[in-house]
Parts: C-alpha cells; sequence; structure tokens
C-alpha cells in the first residue's frame, strides 16, 4: 500500500512493464493493426515500437507493410496485446500474402464498397470515435 504523500503508477503501466522487448499487436483507434517490439512506454501509455509493420487484412488474406520506428500516443491505442509467435507462424503460413498483393486487394475491395456501406461504416465507428 502507498504512503501519503507517495503516488502510485496507473494499473497499465505496471502491466506493460512484463511486456517490454516483446512483440505486440497495438490496435489504434483509426483501425490500423501495428506490429512491432515494445521498446519503451511512460505513464499516459505513449509507446515506442521498433520493427513496426501495418497489417493490412483482406477477408482471411494479410499482408504486412514495413514501416519502421513508431511513437505512439497513448490516446490513439485501443488494444494492447502480446503476439503468440508459434500462432503467428501457423497464419503466416496459410493466409499471408505478399505486400503488393495485399495493397491491390485492398484497392479493389475500397472501390467494390458502396456508398451506402461507406457510409454505415462511417456512422457505426465514427460515433464511438474510432473513424
Amino acid at each position: 500500500m502507498a504512503k501519503s504523500g507517495e503516488s502510485k503508477p496507473p494499473p497499465f503501466t505496471a502491466a506493460l512493464v512484463d511486456e517490454l522487448d516483446k512483440r505486440l499487436i497495438v490496435v489504434m483507434r483509426d483501425g490500423r493493426k501495428l506490429l512491432g517490439t515494445l521498446r519503451s512506454f511512460d505513464q499516459f501509455a505513449n509507446i515506442v515500437l521498433e520493427g513496426v509493420c501495418e497489417r493490412v487484412y483482406v477477408g482471411r488474406q494479410f499482408g504486412d507493410v514495413p514501416l519502421g520506428l513508431f511513437i505512439i500516443r497513448g490516446e490513439n491505442v485501443m488494444l494492447i496485446a502480446q503476439m503468440d509467435v508459434e500462432k503467428e507462424a501457423e497464419i503466416r503460413a496459410a493466409d499471408e500474402v505478399p505486400m503488393e498483393e495485399i495493397m491491390r486487394l485492398q484497392r479493389e475491395a475500397l472501390a467494390n464498397e458502396t456508398e451506402e456501406e461507406r457510409r454505415a461504416k462511417i456512422k457505426l465507428l465514427g460515433d464511438d470515435g474510432f473513424y
């Protein structure tokens, strides 16, 4: 128990200590999914990720777009989770496609999306601050 005058760190920072130097997936408020190695964080959940890739999904297929080093403001983070290395290898073998292919598939999916679907997605996600 903290003595009077001492401040306890927020509970999420204590949890992040255990995740240092581990591969994580970070889901951003705008829906992007970033994978990288956690190198640092602070009391506001601002984080530094090294070796970052953005994982782009189209249906069950996905591709990783390499981005490098990222500093992410905590207010933009919706979820942080540790990657299961064994499951990741299984998933990669089954559903990963090259970066160029996933970008082409994503463009096609966006082009085929109707205006009504776009408006519904923006309304659904925008009301919660995610779009």
